[in-house]
């Protein structure tokens, strides 16, 4: 029999939190009164959840498990009748009578219930045999490719994704519209998410490098070449596409083009002023195929001549055309300097003098200058999802000083349109841009969701409600992306506010986040979200870089099998968009069903294991 004082203990910390919780609802009520009419259970419990995770009852828990009894681990969507559940038996193990004052909270059925029919409702029926649901990211080539989309709804996607911060509203009108069609030919549903681009930081443009193409045969461990460099050879004047992969494309004259035959030696000095020569393997009616040994280096007006003679004369002789310049980029290490611009005049790399010593140090552009008001010096600030990173050592009124502390080894390069953050600095930024107004409208009348980019606060909740509210169209659920500290701290506010409508989603953007709360505390921010979300009974997007190898090159890694299984635990996968994307969805259908025999949410479910059987 259980120790009488233990157990009077154990009473009274579970009586106290759950006063506690009541006073918590109480001082809530007017929040509470203006949620949704079927969403106001929910908005307690949440409260109730916050009330209980304001204290550390994990001695209690090791006390509750000891006697057999739930430890509270698994109290999300029902907490009150959780913590009600435990005293009961309590009290009765302690020789006591307890009849507590009924209170209107979810039970065991109905918390687990609602946030079924929010998912339904949110993210559209359940694939057979797979509760998760699956969304994937529309590339560019989706507005063309209907059979991309056909094929992306048969193995599984569930979800459409259309980012607003890409594309127009022609390429996204025409990506739905295949949609339309799959879902007819298949007899089946998918929802629509239009992600706002919101206040997005980026880098401004760079001054582009040299307009020169590099061809480079390959090679193997020796430096043997294994296969040779593929030139294409168009007309400068009727440009044609490679039929298939090249290593380059120059385009040339008309007439000397036309005479090429197979066999046929064309030989140059390359950009380097290096003897190199190639060998016309094909000759069809839009170019030829030359091939090379040799690494070249090829620049508008270069001279290329036929049959390796060098008199220049008629037309054995012709020169390249335009070559697209390379794009621009800045090289960094640690310890350099990089100037940060209100301007979005191109940025340029450093100058150096002859000794290799900085003259000018590396400057870019901020796509949002108005954020020179809210910093302050010693503030990190963090490039390209937190590859390169610094602290802020000057703000004066056009830049910002900022000495680089954080390179990939060997250093990294910086591009344009890159994304900035910083994460401990208050900007007064709007939520919502005048773009994402004018989306919007195209939003509302197309989308079955919208998702609120860098939401931070009740008041970015707000605002886009009212904004779609004097649309007086169809009112899309709001998903909240998560992808900020200031958010992440803010989630139960913001979630109460999106509560006022019947439904509503939260979308972690393991992207931002991690550079904004440190890469090392994203496993434990992401799973606060998910038990905050859980108690509110709201479904939970599980986003960026999901088995995002395997839809980019073609296989995943251990980790990311490991990580996409995680996201199990939430009520969506999002893939994002890569050329290897048909494989993804499948690869990520096959984990999401082996795991929903294993696991919902935090629960183990204890189905038969044949390693059970191993024993000897």
């Amino acid at each position: 029999m259980p120790n009488t004082t233990v157990l009077s203990g154990y009473i009274e910390t579970l009586t106290s939190i759950r006063e506690e919780m009541a006073r918590a609802a109480g001082s809530r009520r007017g929040a509470l009164d203006a949620v949704h009419p079927d969403r106001r259970l929910s908005a307690l419990n949440l409260v109730h959840y916050l009330a209980l995770r304001r204290h550390d009852v994990r001695a209690l828990q090791a006390g509750l498990a000891s006697l057999g009894l739930s430890s509270l681990g698994r109290a999300e969507a029902h907490v009150h009748a959780t913590i009600d559940a435990v005293l009961n038996v309590l009290h009765r193990l302690a020789g006591s009578s307890w009849t507590p004052e009924p209170v209107a909270a979810p039970d065991f059925a109905t918390g687990d219930e609602v946030l079924a029919e929010q998912t339904r409702r949110l993210l559209g029926p359940a694939s057979p045999g797979r509760d998760v649901r699956i969304m994937v990211t529309m590339s560019r080539e989706a507005a063309d490719d209907r059979a991309l989309v056909h094929q992306l709804v048969q193995q599984g996607m569930n979800c459409m994704r259309i980012n607003c911060a890409h594309d127009s509203i022609a390429e996204w009108e025409r990506m739905i519209g295949h949609l339309r069609r799959a879902e007819s030919a298949l007899g089946t549903k998918c929802r629509v998410l239009m992600d706002l681009a919101g206040p997005k930081l980026r880098t401004g443009p760079i001054q582009a490098g040299p307009a020169v193409v590099k061809a480079r045969p390959g090679r193997d461990a020796r430096g043997e070449v294994t296969a040779p460099a593929r030139i294409w050879l168009t007309d400068a004047e009727d440009p044609k596409p490679p039929p298939t992969a090249a290593d380059a494309v120059l385009p040339v004259g008309r007439t000397w083009l036309e005479r090429l035959e197979v066999d046929e030696e064309i030989t140059f000095r390359d950009a380097r002023g290096a003897r190199r020569s190639l060998d016309v393997v094909d000759v069809t009616p839009d170019g030829c195929w030359a091939q090379s040994v040799k690494t070249a280096y090829f620049v508008p007006g270069m001279s290329l001549r036929r049959g390796g003679l060098s008199d220049g004369s008629g037309d054995r002789r012709t020169d390249v055309g335009a070559v697209a310049a390379r794009e621009g980029r800045i090289r960094l290490m640690t310890g350099d300097t990089l100037i940060l611009t209100r301007s979005l005049e191109p940025g340029r790399p450093a100058s150096l003098d002859a000794a290799g010593r900085v003259l000018t140090p590396a400057t870019v552009g901020c796509s949002m200058p108005q954020i020179f008001d809210d910093v302050q010096v010693g503030e990190p600030i963090w490039f390209d999802d937190g590859r390169l990173g610094g602290v802020i050592e000057q703000v004066s009124g056009d830049h910002l000083r900022v000495p680089i502390t954080h390179t990939p080894p060997g250093g990294g390069t910086l591009r344009s349109d890159k994304g900035i953050n910083l994460p401990d600095s208050q900007l007064g930024v709007p939520a919502i841009s005048a773009k994402d107004v004018a989306d919007l409208a195209f939003v509302a009348a197309h989308a079955d969701m919208v998702a609120l980019s860098f939401a931070a606060s009740a008041a970015d909740v707000e605002q886009l409600q009212a904004h779609i509210a004097r649309l007086g169209a169809r009112i899309p659920a709001i998903v909240l992306k998560i992808e900020t500290e200031r958010g992440f701290e803010h989630l139960p506010d913001m979630l109460l506010a999106a509560m006022k409508q019947p439904t509503c989603g939260v979308m972690i953007a393991r992207g931002d986040l991690a550079v904004e709360c440190g890469f090392e505390r994203l496993a434990e921010v992401q799973e606060e979200m998910l038990w905050i979300c859980e108690a509110a009974h709201v479904p939970v997007i599980w986003a960026t870089q999901v088995l995002e190898t395997l839809a980019k090159n073609g296989m995943a890694s251990r980790a990311e099998i490991t990580d996409a299984a995680m996201g199990h635990r939430a009520e969506c996968v999002m893939l994002n968009k890569g050329p290897h994307i048909l494989t993804a969805v499948r690869t990520l259908d096959d984990i999401l069903r082996r795991m929903q025999a294993h696991q919902t949410k935090k629960r183990s479910m204890l189905r038969e294991l044949r390693l059970a059987h191993r024993l000897a």
